[in-house]
Parts: structure tokens; sequence; C-alpha cells
């Protein structure tokens, strides 16, 4: 496809990609240059963004001109950027490409941010296990400090834009835009109340702009090669491409840079399709916590957010899961709760005793020692949680649990009714008892 890796991923095929040599050899930082040699208006650059359709690729889907505009250019306090390289959310993978394979990219994206909003100091907060990206983004960093790009007086232009890269501790919460601002202030990362929100109050009560890795990596090249060319590549209310992860059920799992609005059925076919040629089941779009969605509800489906919207979940992180017919939902939803039950940051009550409740029960039900009413207890339970916390954590756990009842009530019924047997397991035994012209009321009738 010729559209591939045109943004973020451009140049990555090369071994020596992550250097400052290789970047430049693709026109790395020509954008940087030009804004700091013609001194542009900081406006023009946020329209230019505008322009481009570019939203935060980070799950929420806002307009990231608009979002930068919220920043008070004329207010005298210190001001500071934060680059959400974190990426912890379960089936998410495409930032940690960038960060190895092409990090002088995100840190130009970084650059223009920071002269766009007038911040001289900004941070790269990277996932605790991140070791081999956080090192190439300290070399890319020191690399581009010894060129002049960055640091004190850029290219002698007397703009000072200092970048850190700060490795975290491997916590999922601190994924949510305020938590990390409360870690890198070296407090316990938990969500804060908004408003105030951090472009009024953010890192030390400072205005403050919080972007995805993704989203900041998109900006040198739509400064460099235009806001109409970024926005045709995409949709009309989604421009540009977008990174999927696919995983799951599929014959090749992988990172795929496509135009924002592919068809679900290419991206799928580009994965090498469902394993096995087994028939397919279910999505999950956006990552574990976005709403699952039956096979029959992507069919015609297009990968952006205003399609997958309407199918009643969220384009989110762009973490495709996969399940194939041999999937039972009710332990797959297990298995993903546990991870939201331990990640939970405990400061809400709603989310900090609500995700256990639902694990247990989850955990009931699988081991076949779950009560006749389980299933309306557990859905009652995720409802409560939704809408009641500080973040969105609670949508986390609420959604995923709520939509795999609504939409595969049967399989929660029936393991409750056969003590922890799965409804796939009855279907495949019933296969092939078919096939061997096995039937239960002979073998009854036999006895």
């Amino acid at each position: 496809m010729s559209q591939l890796n045109q943004v973020c991923y451009r140049g990555i095929e090369r071994e020596d990609s992550y250097t400052l040599a290789a970047y430049q050899a693709i026109g790395g930082y020509s954008a940087w240059r030009k804004i700091l040699e013609e001194k542009t208006d900081r406006n023009q650059i946020i329209e230019v963004i505008k322009a481009s359709g570019l939203k935060g690729r980070g799950g929420a889907g806002f307009s990231t001109g608009l979002k930068w505009s919220f920043v008070d250019k004329n207010n005298p306090k210190q001001k500071f950027l934060v680059c959400n390289s974190d990426e912890g959310e379960p089936g998410t993978c495409k930032d940690t490409l960038i960060l190895s394979k092409n990090p002088h990219q995100l840190l130009e994206g970084m650059a223009i941010c920071a002269y766009v909003m007038g911040a001289t100091k900004a941070y790269n907060y990277m996932r605790g296990e991140f070791f081999l990206q956080y090192q190439r983004c300290e070399q890319a960093l020191n690399d581009a400090i010894s060129a002049g790009l960055l640091g004190k007086n850029c290219l002698g232009t007397g703009v000072d834009v200092e970048i850190f890269n700060i490795l975290g501790a491997g916590s999922y919460i601190v994924g949510e835009e305020t938590a990390m601002l409360e870690s890198l202030e070296g407090k316990r990362a938990q969500p804060r109340y908004k408003p105030p929100f951090p472009a009024v109050s953010g890192l030390y009560g400072m205005p403050t702009i919080i972007n995805n890795t993704e989203t900041l990596a998109s900006v040198p090249v739509i400064l460099e090669k235009g806001a109409e060319w970024f926005a045709q590549l995409g949709t009309k209310g989604s421009g540009g491409t977008k990174i999927f992860c696919v995983s799951g059920h599929v014959n090749q799992p992988g990172v795929f840079e496509v135009p924002m609005g592919i068809a679900f059925s290419e991206l799928l076919e580009m994965a090498g399709g469902v394993r096995k040629g087994r028939k397919l089941k279910a999505v999950i779009p956006g990552g574990t916590s976005m709403r699952i969605l039956s096979a029959n509800k992507t069919l015609s489906m297009r990968m952006d957010y205003e399609d997958i919207a309407k199918m009643g979940s969220a384009l989110g992180s762009g973490g495709v899961i996969i399940m194939d017919d041999s999937t039972c939902m009710v332990q797959a939803l297990c298995h993903m709760m546990r991870f939201y039950e331990e990640e939970s940051c405990g400061q809400c009550t709603p989310c900090r005793e609500g995700s256990g409740w639902v694990y247990k029960i989850l955990k009931d039900m699988v081991s076949g020692k779950a009560r006749p009413d389980a299933v309306e207890q557990l859905y009652t339970v995720a409802k409560k949680i939704e809408g009641r916390t500080i973040c969105a954590f609670g949508e986390a756990i609420s959604w995923p649990v709520t939509s795999f009842i609504d939409t595969f009530r049967e399989e929660f019924d029936y393991i409750v009714a056969n003590q922890g047997k799965s409804w796939v397991e009855s279907q495949v035994a019933g296969a092939h008892a078919r096939a061997f012209g096995w039937h239960a009321k002979d073998n009854r009738d036999a006895s």
C-alpha cells in the first residue's frame, strides 16, 4: 500500500533511523529550522494544525490545534509541555516504535509545540519498562543539543527549548494526564479533579499542554508538507494517518500506520486475516478499555473516530484486538478485568471497590462458583462505577463489562447455569457429536 508509514513511521525501515544523520536525510528538523529562521507567528502554526484535522492520538480524539489555543500565550508564567509516552493500555504498542526508531521526529514535534505555547521546558514521560526507548531518546536528545537544534538558544535565535526524558515506574494510571503531572512533581500518581484543566493549572500549577507521542510526532510532517496534504490522507472529520496495533487471533499481528478511515476489512487483511481461517467473532477497536463490537458490526466499519462511534465503541488508543469463534467471552473479560483490578489507584471508592467486585464475580463464573443472579449483579456493579470516578478509569472497567454482556449475554447466562462450563465448549462438543453421529438422547436411550 503506497500510503503506509507516511507520517510517524517514515524512514523507520532504515537500521539507523534513530540517528540524527538518518533523520536529517529525510528532511528532519526542516520545519523547526524554518520556524526559528523566520520567527513564524505562533497563531499561524496553530491555524495550520487546526486545518490539518489532527486530533489527539492518545484516545480522546480532541482537536490538537484547538487544545494548543487554550494556553494564554501572553501569560508571563512559566509554561510546560508534557509528552505522554507512557503507553500502558493493553493491546497498544504504537508509540514504542516512534520512541525507539524515530525519536528525532518526536523531539522536533515537541520543540514546535513548546515554541507555539511559549514553553521553555518540556518533558517526555515514558513507561517504566521502556528501557531501550529511553536510551534512544536520550541519545537523540543529546545529539540534537550538540547540533544546536535543542536546548538553550536554539540555532542562535534566542529561543530556549529544554527537553527532559523521564522514565516512569510502570503504573497504568500514570497514563491519565493529571496523574502524570502528579508523578512528575514527585508525588503518588493519582488523577486530579478537573477543572482547573492543565492548560490553566498543570505542572506545578503552571499552564501545561499534554499531548500523546503519536500526536506530537505528526506535527513536523504537517508543517513540512502542508495541512491540506495531511488532511487528505484521512477523512473529512479525521485527517492524516493513524497507527493501529492489531493483535489477538490473526495470522500476522503487527503495527500498521495507515490512512485514517481505512476499512476494517482491509486492516484485518493486512494482518493476515483471522488465524487458521476461523470465523471472526468480535473486535475491540481501541484497546481493552473500549466497548467490544460483534463481527457483524465490523463488516462495513471504517477505522476513524466518527464511524466507530456510530457502531457504539471508540477508536481509543488504536489497539485492535481480534477474537475468533473459539473465544469464551466470559474468560476473555475475566482476564481483562484482572488487569484493571490490579491497576486501580484506589483514590475513588467506586473504582477501588468496584474493580475488585467485578473481577471476583467473573472469577466465580469461570470457576463454577457464581450465584444464580451473578450476571445481573456484575452488570449492576459495572454501571455503578461508570461516571462516578475522578478520571476515566471507571469507564475503562464499566464499558467492557456492560458491552460484553450486552453483546454476548447468552455466554454469561450459560456459564453461570452450567457451573463454569463455557458456551464455546458446549458448541465444540456439540459439533463433535454431530460429526460422529452421536447424540445425547441416543446415549440416554442406550443406558
